[in-house]
């Protein structure tokens, strides 16, 4: 009888860990190939993990809600056939072959961590003790290989490790997490002088951070005629990633209303053969999606990142399209080189990526790399919103519900009042790079392409 190892399998990357939400499969049982054996979940998104063989589950070697590292056993399945040496399982060791050397070399930092600890250990970094798997300094904290290879590079203390504020599971510390803190204390040691660059102090966000986690770590107790909830583990993410935006990112937000009646017209009038041809229904989304590809290329500086103090300007356009799950939760899918893809090609990714996250079925590679995103309030009856950021993108366009409204139009007669097709378009941008000019004639060049829309164009 052959044994297969289930390897944790490589979900993206940027991803180190995943957590293991639920085994389908207990020991003894009996799996076909392809079958689902067990859920997991990662910072990004969560998956379903299927056998590579056909078999029988013989050792379960991780409880559910386990941190597992990437490339880690975590079961053994045995097959039909002859005694041999035990063996990775194929779909997973044929994607840690092919993945990128650097992720390899994370998967194991510990060599490369405890010689950099053993030469600054005087510097009071973190140590050849403190770099043991899963914890430092004697604590019971768990650190991912990835943050504990951060920490050493970066010299950060135990002390400060032990401080740090963690956002995932079970007060993780996370990649987040320990960037961020960096960024923070690089500031603090400019600005501050006085502070010992061996102990650095914490910033101001940092420590209000420390408090908020400390106080949200007391459970509440629920009053006369309340219910006490508490937040899954994606809403748990969404909060902290809106609350960092938020912090990050001064927000500010522009609108316009667009007279989208030739664009109402011709998808009411072409939206039957649309879906003839090409097999998929047509809505406003992927046209909306048209208009933000054309602006961006007139205004290509809407679609960068900050790094520090300096602007990365993306050359690729890829769109994220916030969508709304079932669960009432958020996920933002993204249309890579979305400026590349006709309406056609655009209506096809937008109706696969709404219907796979509704599934649960998206991969972590496909809500990661966004340059721009787009959320179509109008969706739920909303005529404008003005919506957070999701970094480090620096903009997000809002498109309102389309209504019938009286409205001026000009002819060559004169004035007339007439019943029009109008809609709002709200555009939140950071304003440490993107000024009032540059976000608001972004978004009026967007309604302009909205409002031009050819009412005689050939489906």
């Amino acid at each position: 009888m052959a044994k297969i190892d289930l390897i944790m399998p490589k979900m993206g990357e940027s991803i180190m860990e995943a957590t293991i939400l639920k085994w389908l499969k207990k020991e003894g049982d009996s799996v076909d190939m392809d079958e689902t054996i067990l859920e997991i979940a990662t910072d990004k998104v969560d998956s379903e993990i299927p056998s590579p063989v056909d078999g029988v589950i013989t050792k379960i070697l991780f409880p559910e809600n386990e941190v597992v590292e990437i490339g880690t056993v975590i079961a053994h399945i045995a097959t039909e056939g002859e005694d041999s040496e035990v063996q990775s399982s194929p779909s997973v060791a044929e994607q840690l072959a092919t993945s990128d050397t650097k992720v390899d070399k994370v998967s194991d930092p510990a060599p490369q961590m405890r010689n950099q600890a053993a030469a600054s250990s005087k510097s009071e970094g973190v140590s050849e003790r403190d770099l043991r798997p899963g914890a430092v300094a004697g604590s019971d904290r768990f650190y991912s290989p990835l943050v504990r290879s951060i920490a050493s590079k970066e010299g950060v203390t135990v002390a400060e490790l032990e401080s740090l504020p963690g956002t995932g599971m079970n007060g993780r510390v996370t990649k987040n997490d320990i960037l961020n803190y960096l960024d923070n204390r690089s500031q603090v040691q400019q600005t501050d002088s006085k502070t010992p660059s061996h102990e650095p102090a914490l910033a101001k966000p940092q420590l209000e951070a420390q408090t908020s986690a400390k106080v949200d770590k007391v459970t509440p107790k629920a009053g006369a005629n309340e219910e006490l909830i508490e937040m899954d583990r994606m809403r748990k993410m969404i909060a902290h990633h809106m609350v960092e935006s938020k912090r990050i990112s001064p927000h500010v937000t522009s609108f316009v209303e667009a007279d989208v009646t030739n664009l109402v017209n011709w998808r009411n009038a072409n939206k039957n053969a649309f879906q003839s041809k090409y097999g998929e229904k047509i809505t406003f989304t992927p046209i909306f999606m048209e208009a933000v590809c054309k602006a961006i290329r007139d205004y290509p500086m809407i679609n960068i990142s900050v790094q520090g103090d300096h602007i990365i300007k993306k050359n690729n356009v890829n769109i994220g399209m916030a969508t709304a799950l079932p669960s009432g939760n958020l996920i933002v899918p993204v249309i890579k080189n979305a400026d590349r893809l006709n309406l056609a090609g655009l209506a096809a990714a937008v109706n696969d990526f709404a219907l796979r996250a509704r599934q649960n079925k998206l991969q972590p590679d496909e809500i990661q790399g966004g340059t721009f995103s787009l959320t179509n309030v109008g969706t739920f009856g909303n005529v404008m919103g003005t919506p957070i950021i999701p970094q480090p993108q620096v903009a997000i366009l809002a498109t309102g519900a389309i209504r019938k409204r009286p409205a001026v139009v000009e002819t060559e007669y004169g004035d007339v009042i007439a019943v029009r097709q109008m809609m709002f378009l709200s555009l939140s941008y950071d304003h440490r790079v993107v000024d009032g000019f540059l976000g608001g004639s972004f978004v009026r060049r967007v309604a302009d392409y909205l409002e031009q829309f050819d009412s005689n164009r050939d489906v």
